[in-house]
């Protein structure tokens, strides 16, 4: 089995380029995001629990998280794979889902990363938001989740380095163009 997490600032277009690398390898993907709004928009217990923590942008706390993963990999324990999607965020989570891997006899086994120039992600997200009628995606909110990703998310680079996991991807050009260099690295 093959674990891949697509890392990337929000924006960076992880959830596109997430669902082609499933199909092209016949992974499973999983989108922390997708599963959230999910729950969210079913009013189960969890949704809203979570609610009003991502209409404001900030974070799902790290061992719902888990426990959301570790459930997932169970369910799917025949897959060829995994892609995931916007997870981990935080060094907290990266070192939580390398025990809860190990747990279940996995690994990471690449950590493909998108890099986009901050002015690109921003239209993106406002355009997404548009397009789509995210709550989620405000400017005020857009603004929130950038400070946070930097904020949280970037050490995950120095963390996934020293693993010798860590490639980066210039996430900038058409949908096929940068699908083609994923998965040029994922081959390699």
């Amino acid at each position: 089995m093959f674990n891949l997490i697509l890392f990337g600032p929000p924006g960076a277009g992880k959830g596109t380029q997430a669902v082609k690398i499933a199909k092209e390898y016949n992974w499973k993907h999983i989108s922390t995001g997708d599963i959230l709004r999910a729950e969210v928009s079913g009013y189960t217990p969890l949704g809203l629990k979570v609610k009003a923590m991502m209409e404001a942008g900030h974070l799902v706390p790290d061992e719902l998280l888990i426990e959301i993963m570790e459930s997932v990999f169970l369910k799917h324990q025949n897959a060829d794979g995994f892609v995931l999607d916007g997870f981990p965020r935080t060094l907290n989570q990266a070192e939580e889902l390398d025990r809860m891997l190990l747990k279940i006899g996995q690994k990471v086994d690449l950590v493909l990363a998108l890099e986009v120039e901050v002015d690109e992600l921003a239209a993106r997200l406002v355009n997404r938001a548009l397009e789509q009628g995210r709550k989620d995606d405000t400017e005020e909110v857009i603004k929130h989740r950038l400070v946070q990703y930097l904020h949280h998310t970037k050490p995950l680079v120095d963390y996934y380095k020293e693993k010798g996991t860590y490639r980066e991807v210039y996430g900038v050009g058409t949908i096929d163009n940068i699908f083609n260099q994923l998965c040029s690295v994922i081959k390699s």
